[in-house]
């Protein structure tokens, strides 16, 4: 893909919804449908997380178009756990399970655990048309009691797992924030639906589109959230030293490039060694995650600031603004100028 050759380093998942794909764009050829059921109490922060992985994977140039609906059993407006409303896009009856490819129940924790013969025979249709089934929080309870998560594992809400254990004995209830068997999907809590979905896409894209999406939705994790590095990098606690005291430099060195050489002699190793460091860990030299780092800055001043194009040239260590200019558009696909007016075009 274009971006690929433009970025060499793993900053790329922090920029990829950034890049202009110019006629890659146009390469959507798979449509994915899901339908998310909701019932008064469900949990607004279950739903959200789901919905968030979909529309990030959409912004971050996936190969495939994720569409959703939202159900409620009469059609009308329903409450949500915050006592928020949302607005239904259709009935359950007029769902039509061959147009979907996922059907999600969100489940919540004051959420009345009580069936119907309408739900039961839609969820054996759905079934039958080859849907797979999911549940959010404790949502999965409706497809068990469709009898359609016998033999299959799933997970549940903690302070309901005994219940659905005695109620379900050939249903396996699992002690892990998430699952995916086979044909259902499900996850115990609010927390979890995010993840489960990112698994859910891990199935369908390339690792760079669910990397780019963690890079957005999963950035605060950690108890320390640095705004210009990748990710995965800062978690990676088995860097060796010497080449996570060289990121930390870049990152503080940003206006003022050091030197490689430099860079090698304050982490007490020679520029070779780093640059072997870089290779095995980064698959980037230095000097080229260097300059991805402070374009990935440069963006961020373009999005986020007023200041002109000079100061942040400046600011991310460029010499002349004619230097930044080439450098970011080889990058973004984009002139600097450009990117801030379109990205200013569509907030």
């Amino acid at each position: 893909m274009v971006i690929r050759s433009r970025f060499e380093s793993p900053l790329v998942d922090k920029n990829r919804a950034f890049i202009n794909e110019g006629e890659a764009g146009k390469r959507r050829v798979v449509r994915r449908r899901f339908a998310f059921l909701l019932f008064d109490n469900f949990s607004l922060m279950a739903l959200t997380g789901a919905l968030d992985v979909l529309v990030t994977a959409e912004l971050v140039k996936s190969d495939i178009d994720y569409d959703f609906v939202v159900v409620s059993l009469d059609g009308n407006k329903v409450v949500s756990d915050l006592g928020l409303e949302i607005t239904a896009d259709l009935p359950l009856d007029s769902l039509s399970e061959k147009d979907f490819d996922y059907i999600f129940l969100c489940g919540g924790f004051r959420l009345e655990l009580r069936s119907s013969s309408t739900l039961r025979n839609k969820l054996k249709a759905a079934d039958h048309a080859g849907c797979i089934l999911g549940g959010l929080w404790n949502g999965a309870y409706f497809i068990a009691e469709a009898g359609l998560l016998n033999g299959y594992e799933c997970a549940f809400h903690p302070d309901g797992r005994a219940m659905m254990a005695e109620e379900f004995p050939d249903v396996g209830i699992s002690q892990r924030n998430h699952v995916i068997d086979r044909d259902r999907v499900s996850c115990a809590g609010a927390n979890s639906s995010l993840d489960m979905m990112l698994s859910i896409i891990n199935a369908d894209c390339e690792k760079g589109v669910v990397s780019a999406v963690e890079e957005i939705l999963s950035c605060d994790k950690m108890a320390e959230v640095v705004d210009v590095s990748a990710m995965g990098i800062d978690r990676d606690m088995t860097l060796p030293q010497s080449l996570k005291s060289a990121l930390e430099l870049m990152r503080h060195n940003i206006d003022e490039p050091l030197t490689i050489e430099d860079l090698a002699a304050f982490v007490n190793i020679s520029r070779r060694q780093l640059e072997r460091l870089f290779f095995k860990h980064l698959d980037a030299t230095p000097s080229r995650y260097y300059l991805e780092l402070r374009l990935t800055r440069a963006r961020q001043l373009l999005q986020q600031t007023n200041k002109s194009l000079t100061d942040i040239a400046v600011a991310t260590g460029f010499v002349s603004i004619s230097h930044f200019r080439r450098c970011f558009g080889r990058l973004f696909g984009i002139s600097p100028g450009r990117f801030r007016k379109g990205h200013r075009e569509v907030r």
